[in-house]
């Protein structure tokens, strides 16, 4: 019987990793239910960054508002688990390019994976036609429409290819706050917006 996927979110000892509510993983997991046949733990798990708990799972998340200033552990452990084949899908709650958050966790990609690492995303990225297909690349948030956080809409999300493979996807979309809601109101939505979210989980898993 194949191992039940678990939502992993990460804390880490800087900023505020508990920022966005625990209804958008339960969310995420209840599309993964409805959508597909991926056993699923119904409850996400937080992990210290820090510990050497992170390398049981495939997928983990991030997220804040604040600053990211990893330890000299929390950057090991990152650093390894991307290069060892993990996920982590990193979302900027401010949705703001030039905010607090998106400029020192882009300084500790920096420290963690060189330079240049941390790169645009092609529209044709596998990510985009995962299980939905989004022919116009990452889909855009309430957040971002509404005017807040950098006024911008961001047409490209970003990330870290380790040996042809995305080991970080990093948004400054917001997506956590998109889908920071009751699953069961999803019904009254036009379209189902958690849609690109079982995208990147089903990536993370293959």
């Amino acid at each position: 019987m194949p191992t039940p996927f678990t939502f992993v979110r990460l804390s880490y000892h800087s900023g505020d990793w508990d920022a966005v509510d625990e209804r958008m993983p339960a969310n995420l997991l209840h599309s993964l239910v409805q959508y597909t046949t991926v056993p699923i733990n119904p409850k996400e798990k937080v992990v210290a960054l820090d510990s050497a708990e992170l390398f049981n799972y495939p997928f983990c998340y991030l997220s804040g508002h604040r600053l990211v200033q990893f330890s000299a552990a929390e950057k090991q452990n990152f650093t390894q688990y991307v290069r060892n084949g993990g996920f982590v899908f990193v979302d900027d709650c401010n949705h703001d390019i030039d905010g607090l958050f998106a400029r020192s966790f882009e300084e500790q990609m920096r420290v963690c994976f060189g330079a240049s690492a941390l790169q645009k995303i092609p529209k044709t990225h596998p990510i985009y036609n995962q299980f939905f297909k989004f022919k116009d690349g990452p889909p855009n948030t309430g957040f971002e429409l509404n005017g807040w956080g950098d006024d911008l809409v961001h047409d490209y999300l970003k990330g870290i290819t380790i040996q042809n493979r995305l080991g970080v996807l990093y948004s400054n979309k917001d997506y956590g706050c998109e889908w920071d809601y009751d699953f069961r109101n999803k019904r009254f939505l036009a379209e189902d917006n958690t849609k690109f979210g079982v995208n990147i989980l089903l990536y993370a898993l293959s």
